[in-house]
């Protein structure tokens, strides 16, 4: 049976139109004449016979059907795109995964791994996309996430990749001449906040048993990366996940001014939807992933989930 779907050329012509707003610029990304665009346009128009488009003299918008279809057919031909560059790629060979990962989480702790990755798998084309919160992944194109907090996902696989420890981290300049400083001195310090996690000052002093301290106070940022840029540029004293930051204080750049830290009930995890655990590529990655987190745990012991909150030394863990 023919399905009743327009043709491409003709959904590539209405997300243009409904992109710029206007024929004239459609016409000559497409390298089409205007009364060409018109004509597929009104054409699409009889076909669903709903209008896509206000006309109001020689300006023209969406209508509210038009903004719907206008979305989802961007999505439809983003993901054909996809596809076929894939297999473009590939020669049918291997695959390309599209991953959501937590922004600093894939920049400082990923990134710099997936070079052995790529020489070991080189079939797979491995494509990042920001996501900080959940979503269904029925209404996306990813085919796995990096997660942090519980493993807790409706319909999906939960990986576990390993804790979080939770150190205070400044530049030197910014404690220079105060000495050895304990917990509470840092209360006298600008305290710098992650956005998402505005009680985690707060919790750190509590864990030391002190309750005197207005730790919600100071500047928020709304990445740890800004964070951790921030705490460089001297403007306070961060509290950060120690893997976020092991090249700082293996340089110099940053330090940790108090030896308290923090260990998380939460998590980080891989998860996917369930029909996806037959994926090969997924499967490659996910196994490449859980040997390369267990290394991970293996010499940094202080990850490990669930472990109650301990002092630890200033020393730089290795991260491998």
């Amino acid at each position: 049976m023919r399905r009743k779907i327009p043709g491409t050329d003709v959904l590539i012509t209405f997300e243009t139109v409904a992109r710029h707003q206007s024929f004239t610029r459609a016409a000559a990304e497409l390298a089409l004449t205007q009364s060409a665009v018109c004509r597929q346009i009104a054409g699409l128009e009889q076909f669903l016979a709903v209008p896509l488009f206000n006309r109001i003299k020689k300006r023209i918008s969406l209508t509210d059907a038009g903004q719907q279809y206008a979305k989802q057919v961007r999505e439809d031909l983003a993901r054909l795109e996809r596809d076929t560059l894939s297999i473009m790629a590939h020669q049918g060979a291997g695959g390309v995964l599209e991953l959501a990962v937590i922004p600093t989480f894939a920049t400082r702790w990923l990134i710099p791994r997936l070079g052995e990755f790529n020489r070991t798998h080189p079939e797979i084309t491995l494509n990042l996309t920001t996501r900080a919160e959940p979503f269904m992944f029925t209404d996306t194109a990813f085919d796995a996430a990096i997660h942090f907090g519980d493993p807790i996902w409706p319909g999906a696989v939960a990986e576990y990749l390993f804790g979080e420890e939770m150190v205070p981290v400044c530049s030197p300049e910014l404690i220079a001449g105060m000495g050895p400083l304990e917990a509470r001195d840092l209360g006298r310090l600008p305290l710098l906040h992650q956005s998402s996690r505005p009680d985690a000052w707060h919790d750190w002093f509590a864990m030391l048993g002190i309750d005197d301290i207005h730790a919600l106070r100071g500047a928020r940022y709304e990445l740890f990366g800004m964070l951790v840029e921030a705490a460089r540029a001297n403007l306070g004293v961060a509290l950060v996940p120690r893997f976020f930051v092991l090249g700082e204080l293996e340089s110099g750049s940053l330090i940790i001014p108090c030896a308290h830290a923090m260990t998380s009930e939460r998590g980080y995890y891989l998860v996917y939807p369930e029909r996806k655990s037959t994926s090969a590529a997924l499967h490659t990655f996910t196994q490449w992933l859980l040997e390369r987190a267990c290394r991970y745990r293996e010499h940094t012991p202080c990850v490990a989930a669930g472990s109650e909150p301990k002092e630890v030394g200033e020393r730089t863990m290795p991260p491998e």
